[in-house]
């Protein structure tokens, strides 16, 4: 069911603008931001307004702002709300699309007449829908009501591994002969785009399904009815607002009447519909309307709105089958395992792409911190040590390019010293305090109050070896983290190469970087994803750096850093003196 969330909601729409009757509750349209006022217009106007008419004044400027300023409407709405709201919305609000949703690529297929001989080049014939049917079940594609796609696309909750949505315009008498039986066959959801001028012997053309062939479809839980308007005009944007309402309005009226049900969604004949036509739709009580465009293929992901949901032609149904995907619960599936810690694993690098960013992992070994005794690129702080990878570590202060001076305290085994952050802890304040033990590590928020002592960062852990102040959890005890924890953390929401590091849902220890530019929330997830139980974000931008068995794994020169994280290989015998830093020229050791 969709949920509507919008600012507020208007009456009847039939004041004082020719319509003929008055719209129920459930079609009332959403009241959203007016433009700049009008020099015919002065104060404000309270929609709580306790007098009657300034009631009915709020209604008609409402509405005479959805139809005089269309630049108002979906496009408009959607930007003032802001793309990192919806992200971080349960539901966006109506009629915005979820932003986790545009990560996924959900086809809505699209056919028309189904004959035994075609007529024009997008009819399909009975044998070739067939075979579109078993391709879509060799695939492995699930097939999915509109019902469903609309809930993903407001709630961006995944779907299906790979999904589908299938949808029939025009009302042919192909429909009922050929498609319907094949839809119970194979047990597939679709969607019949009807107008009812054709249905009543209005509109004259090809063939046409009864009332009587549709009663027996729409009550089939397989099928879903749509409104394609009453006469399937070419161009709805063409039309006076007397014939436009009509064509929308009446069109669910008549279906609705004729079959007993409600009509939820509406199909744009030719998929043509500006911002007046769209707020009809909105008005008229529709949930979501499907659109098409002649000149590219979309997901449905990328859609503008749910007033306008692309769909993607039949012809192109090769690729679209190929690419679906629901953004399955692979995240879930991981969660299932220890919520220890496990530094014994050899040391492995993998890359990985999801959603299109790639990553590279690094996971193994024993985690330990190198604070050195100047700025360094990565693989030169690992000469010397038997560090396997590295990446850069905390936050430094940049005023000289030779210093090593952290922002926050700072502990690194590899000098045996704790140094106190300065003035800027405060700043830092709930920023992660990354605590590492010989055989665990904690995430906990920094107190300036309370951890900027040896003694401090000991009552938290008592055997801790390492601790800094990171940038920010992206994910913490499973979950990606939303935008509001990132709290005044400078350029979070920017695509930057991004560094991090934590311990995956096996318990080991894991660090990485982006191999391309992304934003702090949508890392979160995507970490989430590939199976991060926790993770903090690093030093990042210019200062992203990942090294390997000596090697940079990044394309291009990065920041030289005082600062790393690094993971030492299992089979170092912890009685062993091992080289981890250099001060002054000199090895610093110490004993496992």
């Amino acid at each position: 069911m969709v949920v509507r969330h919008f600012c507020g909601t208007i009456g009847a729409l039939s004041l004082g603008l020719g319509i003929a009757a008055p719209l129920s509750a459930s079609a009332q349209p959403p009241v959203c931001p007016k433009p700049p006022s009008t020099a015919t217009e002065s104060g404000e106007h309270s929609e709580h307004s306790s007098e009657h008419s300034s009631e009915h004044s709020n209604v008609l400027l409402a509405v005479r702002d959805w139809m005089i300023f269309p630049e108002i409407a979906v496009s408009e709405i959607l930007q003032n709300m802001g793309e990192t709201f919806i992200a971080q919305a349960e539901v966006a609000p109506w009629p915005a699309i979820h932003e986790r949703s545009r990560r996924m690529r959900v086809p809505i297929l699209m056919y028309h007449d189904i004959l035994a001989e075609k007529e024009v080049f997008f009819d399909v014939t009975p044998e070739e829908l067939e075979a579109h049917f078993q391709a879509i079940r060799e695939l492995g594609v699930t097939p999915i009501s509109l019902d469903r796609v609309v809930e993903h696309l407001q709630t961006g909750r995944p779907l299906p591994p790979k999904p589908v949505v299938l949808t029939f315009d025009d009302g042919y008498v192909g429909h009922y002969e050929y498609v319907y039986p094949l839809l119970q066959e194979y047990n597939f959801p679709a969607v019949f785009s009807v107008f009812p001028g054709k249905v009543n012997g209005d509109v004259v053309g090809r063939s046409t399904l009864t009332w009587e062939q549709l009663h027996e479809m729409k009550d089939d839980p397989l099928i879903t009815i749509a409104a394609h308007s009453v006469t399937h005009p070419p161009d709805l944007r063409e039309l006076p607002d007397s014939q436009l309402q009509r064509e929308i309005l009446e069109s669910k009226h008549v279906l609705e009447r004729e079959l007993d049900i409600s009509i939820r969604y509406f199909t744009y004949p030719e998929g043509k519909y500006d911002a007046r036509v769209s707020a009809w739709v909105m008005a008229a009580g529709y949930d979501a309307a499907l659109t098409m465009n002649d000149e590219e293929d979309r997901y449905s992901g990328e859609s503008l709105s749910l007033m306008a949901i692309d769909r993607i032609g039949q012809s192109s149904i090769d690729i679209a089958l190929e690419e679906a995907w629901g953004g399955e619960q692979r995240q879930r599936r991981r969660r299932i395992g220890s919520r220890g810690f496990d530094f014994n694993a050899s040391i492995d690098k993998q890359e990985v792409e999801i959603d299109g960013i790639p990553l590279v992992l690094i996971s193994g070994g024993k985690p330990i911190t190198i604070h050195a005794d100047s700025r360094y690129q990565v693989p030169e702080i690992l000469e010397g040590t038997e560090a396997i990878a590295a990446v850069d570590g905390g936050f430094f202060n940049m005023e000289f390019l030779d210093s090593n001076h952290m922002i926050g305290p700072v502990f690194s085994q590899s000098t045996g010293e704790f140094i106190p952050g300065d003035g800027q802890n405060q700043k830092l304040r709930t920023r992660p305090l990354v605590l590492i033990g010989e055989t665990s590590v904690k995430f906990i928020p920094f107190d300036p109050d309370k951890h900027n002592t040896l003694d401090g960062i000991q009552a938290e852990m008592p055997d801790v070896t390492d601790a800094f102040v990171g940038a920010a959890m992206l994910v913490k005890d499973d979950r990606p983290q939303p935008t509001e924890s990132f709290g005044t953390l400078f350029d979070f929401d920017a695509t930057r190469h991004r560094a991090f590091w934590g311990i995956d849902r096996d318990g080991k220890p894991v660090i990485g970087v982006s191999a391309a530019p992304v934003d702090s929330v949508w890392l979160g997830e995507i970490l989430a994803e590939a199976g991060l139980r926790d993770a903090v974000m690093l030093d990042s931008g210019a200062s992203t750096s990942l090294a390997y068995r000596g090697e940079s794994l990044v394309g291009y020169v990065p920041r030289p850093v005082p600062h790393v994280v690094a993971l030492l290989p299992p089979e170092a015998d912890a009685a062993s003196r091992c080289v981890v830093a250099t001060t002054d020229g000199e090895p610093i050791t110490v004993d496992w």
